[in-house]
């Protein structure tokens, strides 16, 4: 017998509260051309090795990061991961692993979370990291809404050089928070003018170092401005590896510091899933209005250690209406790859990978900066950096691509119309060769 939850009454009766006449109304912000309009193109039936087969002449036809000349960043960047990460995370108690609600029988996961929230705050230069959020521009959003809750105040200030995707995450839950975005137009060479738009109305900044562009900014003056003001300040990062070589943003007066933590341990994975990063300082209000989860140590009736969700309610994970924040939950098998990687790297290996990064970045700019025509726009770079072309850079991706070559992110895939279709944002890292970079330079030189 098949399981059918709803009557056509059931239906009927929900679609009147809703107050629509059909569920088709429900799907009106859909375009019409994004509607399937007849059956789904697929065959009745087919065998697993006919489907597997199927799959695999679709998945050829993607260029995959290890296929070519990769240099593409902005937000999401190929790394090296070791193949213990992979190994482990295929653990079984790991795979099955249930929400850690009921600490008696969660222990490993628990003990897991510790570890990365420990991780997490280290590097930071925070005192306090959650269990992780979805990933960066989640968390950058979670970050501005925790901010009009500590300080009781309605508008973020949000640099012009925040990554655009992270700016419109954040601007849609603002939106239906009642919270005013004021956001700067991007400076490629530079940084915009955050301090002058702090007001007694603010409640935030968020500045993004290194920013989408690869500028490397002292957040000291915004820190000292903000709180002069009465607002804090929100670092954001979408290159968790840079905090092996630049400075902490908790060191330069960060409040609040999130990023995406997919560098570490986490592939491209063709945008996702990857895991969000969020720390903060030893304030009282802020662990209480921290969104997701936090796992403690304490110690059992025997005075054993051990590990438990702690600082929150069983509303913040089952009752959304109740919650402080729009997560219920977090990326524990990302947030335990980026913990295995972090174990296997250390402190020194860290420090090491981000050098490595940095070498390449400053040998590729070096290469293309010779190109005719060719302008690196970033002084202070950590392993991204901005070109201007004396052709429009989308076009120009595009003719590399037939190259073998991977050339970047065009600045006006990010801002379409925004007067920057000559910019082309580039990333490399450890997995680079001098063979890359020869083969990008050369084949730029002939494009042009």
């Amino acid at each position: 017998m098949r399981y059918l939850p709803l009557t056509p009454e059931d239906r009927s009766e929900m679609l009147d509260v809703i107050g629509v006449s059909s569920i088709d109304a429900l799907f009106a912000d859909v375009p019409q051309a994004a509607r399937l309009d007849g059956p789904v193109n697929l065959p009745r039936r087919a065998t697993e090795l006919e489907v597997e087969r199927a799959f695999a002449r679709m998945a050829k036809k993607n260029t995959a990061a290890s296929e070519t000349a990769f240099f593409v960043g902005a937000g999401a960047y190929k790394h090296h991961i070791p193949a213990t990460v992979d190994h482990l995370i295929q653990r079984s108690e790991f795979l099955t692993a249930y929400t850690p609600y009921q600490p008696e029988i969660s222990q490993g996961t628990l003990q897991t979370l510790f570890e990365f929230q420990t991780q997490v705050a280290r590097l930071t230069g925070m005192d306090i990291a959650n269990a992780s959020m979805y990933d960066g521009s989640t968390a950058c959003a979670e970050a501005v809404l925790m901010a009009a809750r500590v300080t009781k105040r309605s508008r973020a200030v949000l640099s012009g050089n925040l990554h655009p995707h992270y700016a419109e995450a954040t601007r849609t839950l603002a939106r239906y928070m009642n919270i005013d975005i004021a956001a700067n137009a991007p400076v490629p060479g530079g940084l915009d003018d955050v301090i002058s738009q702090i007001d007694g109305e603010t409640a935030c900044v968020v500045v993004q170092n290194p920013d989408v562009f690869g500028n490397i900014h002292d957040l000291r003056p915004i820190a000292e401005a903000a709180h002069a003001k009465g607002a804090l300040l929100i670092a954001v990062f979408t290159e968790i590896v840079s905090l092996g070589l630049i400075e902490s943003p908790g060191a330069m007066g960060a409040d609040i510091v999130v990023g995406e933590g997919q560098s570490i341990g986490v592939g491209l994975q063709f945008g996702g899933p990857y895991v969000g990063l969020f720390a903060c300082r030893n304030d009282k209000s802020f662990i209480r209005n921290m969104p997701g989860r936090l796992a403690g140590e304490t110690v059992d009736a025997d005075g054993r250690r051990g590990y438990v969700l702690t600082l929150s309610t069983r509303e913040q994970h089952i009752r959304r209406d109740r919650a402080t924040s729009n997560i219920c939950t977090n990326s524990g098998l990302m947030a335990l790859a980026f913990t295995i990687h972090m174990t296997l790297l250390g402190e020194k290996g860290l420090k090491h990978l981000a050098a490595l990064n940095h070498e390449r970045a400053v040998e590729l700019a070096d290469a293309l900066g010779g190109v005719p025509g060719v302008s690196v726009e970033t002084d202070a770079f950590f392993n991204e950096f901005t070109v201007k072309l004396p052709k429009n850079a989308a076009d120009v991706t595009e003719a590399l691509i037939a190259k073998g070559v991977l050339a970047g992110v065009p600045a006006s895939r990010l801002w379409p119309g925004g007067g920057l279709d000559d910019r082309l944002i580039i990333a490399a890292t450890e997995t680079n060769t001098d063979a890359d970079i020869a083969l990008f330079a050369s084949a730029l030189k002939e494009v042009l």
